[in-house]
């Protein structure tokens, strides 16, 4: 909901970056693969309760997250590439909730239903992906990405901020977990609806 209008801040410094790395020849999918693997590290650093490790992890992964496709742009967006920053990206998400799992065991139910409820968000927002490219559809409301990135009230932004307070408030997870899966089931549903309009 929030990232086309944080695109407005964050893009032109990550675009200096992204210059900046590709002039340099670090390629993209690099810097996705090392954005991944900071990512999986929140989860050895979750299980241990270290959550300011944890979150540095986080942020590092969504840090490259930004820069993957900056890198991108200066050199050349594939197809391949926008498959492994989604795959990437998921994996990551998921990555997060079972680390909090493995920290308490009041934490392994609500991080089942966070899980679960990525599962609405991801399908809906690929299955849709597969049907616009199917019609030649396109957008860059979120900037030029190598699908079509269709939006809704749980984005990257949201998605930040969540881990974010997890990380914070690590015994208001439970609650947090329901709240944000909760709001992701509604984008899923906002979304079903979009396609029904679109493709029904």
């Amino acid at each position: 909901m929030l990232d086309s209008y944080m695109r407005r801040m964050i893009d032109p410094p990550l675009d200096r970056a992204g210059r900046r790395l590709a002039a340099a020849g670090v390629p993209a999918n690099g810097v996705t693969v090392a954005g991944f693997a900071a990512g999986l590290l929140a989860i050895p650093c979750l299980a241990a309760e270290w959550y300011g490790l944890a979150l540095i992890a986080i942020l590092l992964n969504r840090l490259a997250d930004g820069l993957d496709g900056a890198v991108a742009r200066h050199t050349a967006l594939t197809d391949f590439g926008g498959y492994l920053d989604i795959v990437c990206d998921f994996i990551v998400y998921a990555a997060v909730a079972f680390g909090f799992a493995l920290a308490r065991p009041v934490n392994a139910l609500p991080a089942a239903f966070l899980i679960l409820s990525f599962v609405g968000t991801g399908s809906s927002f690929l299955a849709y992906a597969i049907l616009a490219a199917k019609r030649g559809l396109s957008s860059e409301a979120r900037g030029r990405k190598s699908l079509y990135y269709l939006g809704g009230l749980t984005e990257g932004t949201e998605t930040i901020a969540f881990f974010a307070a997890f990380c914070f408030f690590p015994g208001a997870f439970p609650v947090l977990a329901c709240i944000f899966g909760g709001l992701c089931w509604l984008t899923t549903a906002v979304r079903i609806a979009t396609a029904r309009r679109a493709f029904g």
